[in-house]
């Protein structure tokens, strides 16, 4: 007895269009996506010209209304010591920490000034300024 093979190869799903889509879509995604930056207080730089800021800086945020954040973060108590101890565990792990102090056009300089002795007195050295670009 003689059994008939099959004249056409079994049917198999082609996975690469698939993938090609999938990658196509990916691109797009990568391409459109924006990226923004949060922040705990809504503040209004003063202008100057200068650099851009450092890569691995902490951010210490000064309202004009006196309060502060730190790396996005409100600090419950406006006083030196529970500024020290936020910027302190801010800076755990690195070895030369960088406050880049965000202070708003209309914050009063005692308030920039208690952020840079809770900096100094965390131990931290470098202390940068944040501003806009002026036009």
């Amino acid at each position: 007895m003689r059994f008939r093979t099959p004249d056409h190869e079994p049917l198999e799903i082609n996975l690469i269009p698939l993938i090609d889509v999938l990658l196509v879509m990916l691109i797009f995604l990568a391409a459109t996506t924006t990226f923004m930056r949060h922040q705990a207080l809504t503040i209004t730089l003063p202008q100057a010209s200068g650099q851009t800021q450092p890569t691995q800086a902490i951010e210490l945020s000064i309202h004009e209304s006196g309060r502060f954040a730190v790396n996005a973060v409100l600090v419950d108590n406006p006083s030196v010591a529970s500024l020290t101890a936020a910027l302190q565990k801010a800076s755990e792990g690195q070895q030369e920490p960088t406050v880049l102090i965000r202070a708003a056009a209309n914050a009063t300089h005692q308030l920039v000034i208690t952020g840079m002795q809770a900096a100094r007195q965390a131990g931290i050295a470098r202390v940068h300024f944040a501003t806009q670009a002026s036009e």
